[in-house]
């Protein structure tokens, strides 16, 4: 017959066997775990090289506020700087500056390109963007409002100091 003491004794041992067994097992990862170590992996779009220029040196080739509308920069850093085109306190469209050299294959999309505005190969990407390659460069302007359209896109990429930019070192 077992007594209380060693019914005491038997439930300490079943727990700690209990506690022992399931903190020493392997750990099942969650989707969010796996998700973590992929994104950790990833080094695409996350490394800014060395070499890349700064936001604030690419600001000097942006186009001027005028005829109506107002430039407003909105995001500055390492290889990329970008503004916001407003007309009537409405953003029209969204204009960049991005250095490819951190970006392998950036400028690829350019190779055979037979369009070109201010002399420099130009892309459409989709309905809303347009872009040229300026030397290591690309300059984007994106539409924000449907009455923004790629001739005006084409015409403000024309506005960038688009030969200054190609001299930049």
């Amino acid at each position: 017959m077992v007594t209380n003491h060693g019914r005491r004794v038997l439930a300490a041992v079943f727990l700690s066997l209990m506690l022992l067994t399931t903190a020493c097992s392997p750990k099942t990862p969650s989707r969010f775990d796996q998700v973590q170590q992929e994104s950790t992996r990833q080094t695409s779009g996350q490394a800014v090289v060395k070499n890349a220029t700064q936001g604030s040196k690419l600001n000097q080739f942006f186009p001027s506020s005028g005829d109506g509308y107002n430039r407003v920069y909105t995001q500055e850093k390492k290889g990329f700087s970008e503004a916001n085109l407003k007309k009537d306190g409405k953003v029209v469209a969204q204009l960049a500056i991005s250095d490819t050299s951190s970006i392998p294959g950036a400028a690829t999309k350019f190779a055979n390109s037979a369009e070109k505005i201010g002399g420099y190969p130009s892309i459409q990407l989709g309905k809303t963007q347009t872009s040229v390659l300026v030397n290591k460069y690309q300059v984007k302007v994106i539409s924000k409002d449907p009455s923004f359209t790629a001739n005006n896109r084409a015409i403000w990429i024309e506005k960038f100091n688009l030969d200054g930019l190609a001299n930049l070192k």
